[in-house]
């Protein structure tokens, strides 16, 4: 069983070690990362975002979006990226076959809500700028 419990912390350390960090994502545009201002770098490094941010600050500090939007108003043309919720949810199960003593276990990660994905934040661009932040309560 301890093997077992083993594998499933080291699945679980696996499929997360891809996650893209607001660390990784400004290493990987340090050149862009140096000419922002100083405010504007303390909010990407905690992964927030304001007003007046340009796409490539957005993607910086939330990552890609799930999902991106055009809208057409009197106002002009608006694109709204989505960012869905998608925080994980472990489970764990032990098992017991019967003819025998036989055990079997495993670990599922899933999506809180049951694999549907609800949006968690709309940001909202005009003329290559946010415009709007829009954030799920609850």
């Amino acid at each position: 069983m301890p093997r077992l419990l083993a594998l499933a912390v080291l699945a679980c350390a696996l499929a997360f070690a891809g996650c893209s960090t607001p660390d990784s994502r400004i290493e990987k545009n340090s050149a862009a990362f140096a000419h922002y201002p100083t405010a504007v770098q303390a909010k990407i490094r905690s992964g927030e975002i304001d007003v007046g941010f340009t796409p490539e600050m957005v993607t910086m500090a939330l990552g890609k979006p799930n999902q991106i939007r055009r809208r057409q108003s009197a106002e002009g043309e608006t694109e709204v990226w989505v960012y869905a919720d998608k925080s994980p949810v472990f489970s764990f199960g032990v098992g017991v076959g019967g003819g025998g003593h036989h055990s079997g276990g495993g670990v599922a990660v899933g999506t809180s809500n049951g694999g549907e994905r609800e949006d968690r934040l709309r940001v909202i661009f005009q003329a290559g700028k946010v415009t709007a932040i829009e954030r799920r309560e609850g």
